[in-house]
């Protein structure tokens, strides 16, 4: 009889102490520039630290406790304000906060019956969203990251183009024709794989220098599908493309879209938050022209993985019509309050995790003017990145949005036009990566695009950082490729 409450205590025993390993490991050593972001160790090593197999009796109480330890010794640190590895970084510890509670409490966010409160702060949160987009009505669901956003808004604008598609499927309907840039996400072919359109009904549109869609392309383009018998239905503009940081000519795509009545979806994952500042929100001039809008506060706002919402200006109840499959389990239409608080059916999934509270609480603790400076805080190192990066002569930038540079290193100095300058350079980020990887010192990424050999993407939005951290960078990267 005394077992249930044993294991009762020991489990709680094991959380208050799990927790305390969490708060030093990855909160406290995690966050401290004298700790490495990540101590690097090959697959069949770590493997073996981890000691992975799943066996038939339990492990004890310390074999336990030294379990979470090596999980956090061994993760890599994105708190650490020297992780500029993704678009997201550093710890909100008012999102954390919540995130913790969104976990303890373990509800679906699907009906007001078991979920009345984050019912009604999802429904306060998306408001607030499309308001700051320029919309006072709409419709909107958070969603398990960006590219699920990005399919619900193709979803959505294929229903609204052809609503028979629900009932009677593809073959109701004729060739349809998506439209996005060279450099939006790749979310855009997987939704079209996973919805069934195919990948080669995906026209790309050609983008400048700055990695920004030209509209007299998407024109061709749209010209191009109608000669092969395509209708044209979407377009997806990029507010903040995922390596050059672009942002596209929204309003020139708006009228573009509106003559050829197509639905214009913005992918804002990325740059959406401009929309919090008063200096940097002309960059999606004409946003609130969208038919929809996706938008991760996990990005640019540290609300903490993951938080992304799709916005709709639709005021027909299109989400709930295109997706609702009338569960009565679930969505009892006789129940004793009003109905329409049940949301659950707006959505794809059946279950679906809160992730309303993290943004919402963040929002509380440190208002709008808070995540105002935070996104002004990102753009103003960002420069001062670009200004200390002009002054060094081994560093090539970019002419992009987000910092992406190539490192020079002294033995490739003014032998631009050697026939394998280009095929050397490609080798130089492979190697710094490998370098700051196994040292733990800092992470960013690298990549190949449109031609361009490897080069760096610096991604600058963690509040803890500060001018001390781009100078060390930039020591860094030269300390580490110097003698290549």
């Amino acid at each position: 009889t005394n077992t249930p409450l044993l294991c009762i205590f020991y489990g709680k025993l094991f959380l208050t102490e799990a927790f305390n390993v969490i708060m030093e490991e990855i909160l406290h050593k995690g966050t401290d520039l004298k700790e490495k972001v990540c101590e690097w160790k090959d697959p069949d090593q770590l493997r073996a630290l981890l000691d992975l197999d799943l066996r038939e009796h339990g492990e004890s109480h310390e074999q336990l406790l030294q379990r979470v330890r090596d999980v956090a010794r061994y993760s890599v640190k994105t708190c650490h304000p020297r992780f500029f590895n993704q678009l997201f970084a550093g710890v909100d510890y008012h999102a954390l906060t919540g995130r913790l509670l969104t976990e303890t409490l373990n509800t679906s966010q699907y009906t007001y019956e078991v979920a009345p409160v984050f019912v009604l702060m999802e429904e306060e949160v998306l408001r607030q969203l499309r308001s700051l987009v320029g919309w006072s009505e709409g419709d909107g669901i958070f969603c398990p990251g960006g590219s699920v956003s990005n399919m619900y808004a193709m979803n959505i604008a294929r229903y609204w183009a052809f609503p028979q598609v629900k009932t009677q499927g593809l073959w109701a309907t004729p060739r349809m024709a998506i439209f996005t840039s060279q450099q939006s996400h790749y979310s855009m072919k997987k939704a079209a794989t996973f919805l069934g359109i195919g990948t080669d009904n995906v026209f790309i549109v050609q983008v400048d220098e700055s990695g920004s869609m030209i509209p007299e392309d998407l024109e061709a383009k749209i010209v191009q599908a109608k000669s092969k018998d395509a209708v044209p239905f979407f377009v997806n503009a990029t507010a903040g493309t995922t390596v050059q940081g672009a942002f596209d000519p929204l309003n020139h795509i708006a009228d573009i879209s509106e003559r050829n009545g197509m639905w214009m979806h913005i992918d804002a994952a990325w740059g959406g938050s401009v929309l919090f500042s008063k200096k940097h929100k002309h960059l999606v001039a004409g946003i609130e022209r969208a038919n929809s809008v996706t938008w991760n506060p996990h990005k640019m706002l540290l609300a903490g993985l993951q938080c992304s919402v799709i916005l709709f200006r639709d005021t027909t109840n299109l989400l709930m019509h295109c997706h609702s499959a009338n569960a009565t389990y679930l969505f009892q239409q006789d129940k004793f309050y009003d109905t329409s608080l049940d949301t659950g059916d707006k959505s794809i999934q059946c279950g679906r995790k809160v992730d309303c509270l993290k943004l919402w609480l963040m929002w509380k603790a440190i208002g709008t003017h808070g995540l105002s400076e935070r996104v002004d805080k990102t753009f103003a190192l960002a420069r001062y990145l670009v200004e200390e990066m002009e002054k060094r002569e081994n560093f090539k930038l970019g002419h992009f949005v987000n910092v992406c540079f190539w490192f020079i290193p002294p033995s490739l100095k003014g032998k631009e036009n050697s026939p394998d300058y280009q095929e050397r350079l490609s080798k130089v980020a492979p190697v710094i990566k490998e370098r700051m990887m196994k040292r733990g010192t800092m992470m960013v990424g690298y990549q190949p695009m449109d031609g361009r050999v490897n080069f760096f993407r610096m991604v600058v939005l963690s509040p803890q950082l500060t001018t001390k951290d781009m100078d060390f960078f930039l020591d860094e990267i030269e300390k580490l490729g110097k003698d290549l």
